[in-house]
């Protein structure tokens, strides 16, 4: 019988990490501090002997749907936002280097001054070896957000789970910071998360996560030693699966 995801420990994860997250008390760009806060609590996650695989967002350089909203076309909107995210796993990948995390930038569109070409062979053959792999440009194509990037790769690399980490500690009925008297919802499923439209993460996204069946736990990373937690298999944040 297969174990209950809320009380497991995990050998290989997919964290999903808004580029928000990477603002600090800014309304835009990197904060260098931030950047290493975080990539303190994965490499105290990964020296567990956790195999790491990370998506990025972008949306503290550039939001291409928001951007198309505007009159920008589409196409070219996300095209933007893909190399927003080049530039948070950049930033990550320099952060973990300087700690003595050996660490690979693979890409989704072309761009191999800057990082590989995403394989999916060679991304698992790095983790393996014990290389921490940040996957860069989503999937390479317009129209799909980076947590759908993020599910698609958590089936393709077989990660056990997909960790998303926001700035809030968890799926709230609405946004706690907008609204004082939102409900925390410990344990979901993903038809719960489409029935209801919570805004955890986007439709395609959930669909991909519930049709493979992959669990996801959401947590606020700004909590030192929650990455460290869920990979430890205590409770923390809310359970969708």
């Amino acid at each position: 019988m297969e174990s209950d995801p809320a009380t497991r420990g995990y050998k290989r994860i997919l964290l999903k990490l808004s580029g928000e997250a990477l603002m600090g008390s800014g309304q835009f760009g990197i904060e260098t501090r931030v950047v290493e806060e975080i990539g303190a609590q994965i490499k105290e996650t990964k020296d567990l002997g956790t195999e790491i695989a990370i998506v990025l967002g972008g949306g503290n350089i550039f939001r291409g749907l928001n951007a198309s909203e505007r009159g920008m076309d589409r196409v070219t909107a996300d095209n933007m936002g893909m190399l927003a995210t080049v530039i948070n796993s950049l930033a990550l990948m320099d952060s973990l280097e300087k700690m003595g995390v050996f660490t690979r930038v693979m890409s989704a569109v072309n761009i191999e001054a800057f990082a590989e070409p995403y394989i999916r062979r060679r991304a698992v053959r790095h983790m393996e070896k014990g290389r921490l792999v940040i996957l860069a440009a989503g999937t390479g194509n317009p129209y799909f957000s980076t947590d759908t990037a993020a599910a698609l790769r958590t089936s393709e690399l077989s990660a056990e789970i997909m960790i998303k980490a926001t700035t809030v500690d968890g799926v709230y009925s609405a946004d706690p910071k907008k609204f004082p008297d939102a409900v925390f919802h410990p344990r979901l499923s993903h038809m719960d998360v489409l029935t209801r439209e919570l805004k955890v993460m986007d439709a395609t996204a959930v669909s991909l996560l519930k049709d493979n069946r992959t669990p996801v736990r959401v947590i606020d990373i700004n909590t030192p030693g929650n990455l460290r937690r869920v990979v430890s298999g205590e409770e923390v944040g809310t359970l969708i699966s």
